[in-house]
């Protein structure tokens, strides 16, 4: 397999962001918004889930959002009330059990914290042992991104849904140009200092090959305004977001590259109001496993309608 990130410095780098625990608090704003967004498509399920894994649970975001009341339907709804279990996994025991003495545990109807084994290690659960698998703000530092979710697809029952999102295509590709003109500048070459990201054209083959059926995938984009690169970075960094690819530079970015991508970065993205814009690229996707009574398309060469006759009617009548 090949390793694009280092699992170690990545599990590090997330036990000594959680560790500051008000610190990290504090920049869970992206964290909290897209699991809130991604309790929404949960709603959009018309069915009750008794077992339910949120993979990848980072502090149990999605743990906290599923306690709010969603505000984008008529009827007040809180997406707690539609399953029975949430099982919040995820391999930094630090992060994973960092609010568990904040009152929106006790609003789930049950809830229970389990320590996965390191990343890229099978998961340890059963074949078919839930009704829905969520994941938020995880999946983006696998490095067998379609073993895992080969693994997902097994441990889920038939008919279920796996409801995921993960930081994707352009994502900060202010900062990337920002950092890549200003060492081209200053030093003559490139350096990785960001990761390498799926693109939204890639996930749709990826849960394909992995068995899902009737997908759905779609783009948000978030975005944060900072008062200079140096806030982004803090922020990044007390996320446990830093840079974790294997080929990337261990020594620090020196001083002048990093005064060089501030001025270019204003100068390329900056807003009217002194603020720099950071793209925050989210690829939300669903995937059912295969079912009984499922929807199925039909066969090929089944249509009744002649699209080449309607092609060609459009064309006479301009």
């Amino acid at each position: 397999m090949l390793q694009v990130f280092n699992s170690n410095t990545k599990h590090l780098q997330r036990e000594r962001a959680a560790s500051d625990v008000e610190g990290s608090r504090k920049v869970d704003y992206l964290r909290d918004e897209v699991a809130v967004r991604l309790c929404e498509r949960l709603l959009d399920i018309n069915r009750h889930f008794p077992e339910v894994l949120d993979l990848g649970a980072n502090a149990c975001n999605i743990a906290r959002a599923l306690t709010i009341p969603s505000t984008t339907s008529e009827t007040s709804v809180t997406p707690s009330t539609r399953l029975t279990n949430l099982t919040s996994a995820d391999p930094s025991p630090t992060l994973l059990h960092r609010d568990a003495d904040l009152p929106f545990n006790s609003l789930l109807p049950s809830h229970t914290r389990r320590i996965l084994p390191p990343v890229d290690h099978p998961l340890p659960f059963e074949p078919q042992s839930f009704s829905a698998v969520l994941s938020s703000l995880s999946l983006h530092w696998i490095n067998d991104l379609p073993s895992l979710l080969a693994q997902i697809n097994r441990i889920l029952k038939p008919d279920s849904p796996f409801i995921a999102a993960m930081l994707g295509g352009d994502s900060l590709f202010e900062l990337r140009t920002s950092l890549q003109l200003s060492e081209l500048d200053r030093l003559g070459g490139v350096s990785t200092h960001t990761s390498p990201l799926a693109d939204v054209r890639d996930v749709g083959g990826l849960l394909t090959k992995a068995g899902f059926k009737l997908l759905t995938v779609d783009v948000d984009d978030i975005i944060v305004d900072y008062p200079d690169t140096f806030a982004l970075m803090k922020d990044l960094q007390a996320m446990g977001e830093s840079n974790a690819v294997v080929t990337r530079q261990l020594s620090a970015i020196g001083k002048d590259v990093l005064l060089a991508s501030e001025g270019i970065y204003r100068e390329l993205h900056g807003n009217e109001d002194g603020t720099l814009p950071a793209t925050y690229r989210v690829i939300y996707m669903i995937g059912w496993t295969e079912g009984e009574g499922q929807q199925q398309p039909l066969p090929r060469g089944s249509g009744e309608i002649n699209m080449k006759g309607i092609l060609e009617g459009q064309r006479g009548g301009k």
